[in-house]
């Protein structure tokens, strides 16, 4: 029997299960990129080409909306995030999501109102309030770990969110039924 990481555990407040549940979202996203295998990792795996440039694109593409989001960078050409430096390395790109996911996490860590902005620059507007942010980045997130979970899986048939080996093939534990 295989074992997931299961939904985390978290405070009971709005802004701890938020925050929990992202931060659950966004380790099992970079998981998913953290050793995947060159060239594959940079290639579209489905006929549609999802994602455009496959698995490392879109760790690019999430970098960029975290930097958006939290961060108040501008975004001037959204399908551009989704393309991969051809010089980056995958080490590379997942360094500068986790250093964007820490940037994110300590202008949130000063938000104690949810519905208060976004502490953030915004030349065209005012920011979204705390709880949008964050439901936003849940959602997105969320979305593109499960183009992630299936990319990986054609790349090299690793499944799941959490690293273990099982009958000498690496797998990425499948299943969120656990109890809670």
């Amino acid at each position: 029997m295989r074992r997931d990481t299961p939904p985390p555990r978290t405070g009971s407040s709005e802004t701890e299960v938020l925050r929990g549940f992202l931060d659950h979202l966004r380790n099992s996203v970079s998981a998913k990129v953290e050793d995947a295998p060159e060239p594959q990792v940079r290639t579209a795996s489905v006929p549609s080409g999802a994602n455009l440039l496959g698995l490392l694109g879109l760790l690019g593409h999430l970098t960029s909306v975290e930097r958006a989001t939290f961060l108040g960078e501008r975004v001037t050409d959204c399908q551009a995030t989704f393309h991969a430096a051809p010089g980056d390395s995958v080490a590379d790109v997942v360094t500068r999501y986790r250093q964007a996911v820490a940037r994110a996490n300590d202008v949130l860590d000063e938000c104690a109102d949810l519905g208060a902005p976004v502490p953030r620059p915004r030349s065209n507007g005012s920011a979204p309030s705390v709880r949008w942010a964050l439901t936003h980045m849940i959602e997105e997130t969320g979305r593109h770990a499960g183009h992630a979970d299936i990319l990986r899986e054609l790349i090299d048939g690793t499944t799941g969110r959490r690293p273990s080996r099982e009958n000498g093939h690496r797998t990425l534990a499948a299943c969120a039924c656990a109890p809670l």
